[in-house]
């Protein structure tokens, strides 16, 4: 097994990472179950997660009053626990990602708008799929990675076990996978190629790494690659999420026109572009977005902490 630089990963097979290995042995048996009973388990962990979780919850209250502020209180709360209910399930269905047949997948999902995919692939564009950060995230990359060529990215995980693992998991299909910074010759040699590339695109980068655009009309932190990656790879921006549908009944994929007039060649003006397609997506199923992530924490110069 090679990872992205080429280089052998090694087996990491120690009394030290039996913790690790007996949570991945436990996430495995949900590969088992239908997904209605995932769906009844992981409302009911959820619940016990948000009381929980007091530093998630206060960041989730945080990020959706802020972005909804004409909601009630009581419709934040609401939204607030459904968030954690859809996060958990997310997490639970990794283990139908990592582990089952590509032909659960196909049972599992129904599709809104695929003809935009199917036109661009019949007329041989070049594609990028915007990917944000959604509860059925790993589902949604289950479904390219197992039914057709496809490359990603990948966030090195800091246990180097866990890691190895995810990396395994996600290249199971035969994928290629890169690391979230990278915009290497190779990245677009492959999306000029006609492979389509996976993208997410939507979590804090940092200050020295990001530009600032509107996200719910919030100066945003956002990385502003994918304007570079589109332009070298002469690629069309299909923005695209996965709703898990209401009691386990499936999933849902989204497919949304391509951005239009993009890239533009201005880093601000093409992240907002970005920015309001991902609100857009956000818009189908405002529980399951990543709202329990500190997205606004990098603030302009000036400003004082979000959190």
């Amino acid at each position: 097994m090679h990872g992205t630089t080429g280089k052998p990963v090694s087996s990491n097979y120690s009394p030290k990472n039996f913790p690790q290995k007996l949570l991945i042995a436990f996430l495995r048996v949900f590969s088992y179950l239908p997904l209605s009973v995932i769906y009844f388990i992981g409302v009911g962990l959820g619940e016990i997660m948000y009381w929980l979780y007091g530093s998630r919850r206060h960041v989730t209250k945080i990020n959706l009053t802020t972005c909804f502020p004409d909601y009630p209180t009581r419709k934040i709360q609401q939204l607030s626990r459904h968030h954690f209910h859809a996060m958990t399930i997310g997490v639970m269905t990794m283990a139908i990602a990592w582990w089952c047949p590509a032909t659960r997948c196909e049972r599992l999902t129904i599709f809104r708008n695929k003809e935009i995919l199917d036109n661009l692939i019949n007329t041989k564009q070049n594609i990028i799929i915007l990917a944000p950060h959604f509860a059925a995230l790993e589902l949604l990359g289950f479904y390219f990675f197992s039914q057709m060529k496809m490359t990603g990215m990948y966030r090195k995980h800091k246990n180097p076990y866990i890691n190895q693992f995810i990396f395994q998991r996600r290249t199971r299909f035969g994928s290629r996978i890169y690391n979230y910074k990278d915009t290497s010759t190779s990245l677009i040699k492959s999306i000029r190629n006609g492979v389509p590339f996976y993208y997410l695109p939507d979590q804090d980068p940092g200050k020295n790494r990001c530009v600032f655009a509107p996200f719910y009309n919030i100066q945003t932190a956002t990385y502003p690659a994918l304007n570079k990656i589109s332009r070298l790879g002469n690629a069309k921006v299909v923005p695209c999420m996965a709703r898990l549908r209401k009691f386990g009944r499936g999933i849902e994929i989204i497919f949304e026109q391509p951005l239009e007039k993009y890239p533009s060649g201005d880093d601000v003006k093409d992240a907002t572009t970005m920015n309001q397609a991902i609100e857009k997506l956000i818009a189908y199923a405002p529980e399951q977005y990543f709202w329990s992530h500190k997205r606004f924490k990098t603030r302009p110069s000036g400003e004082d902490p979000f959190y």
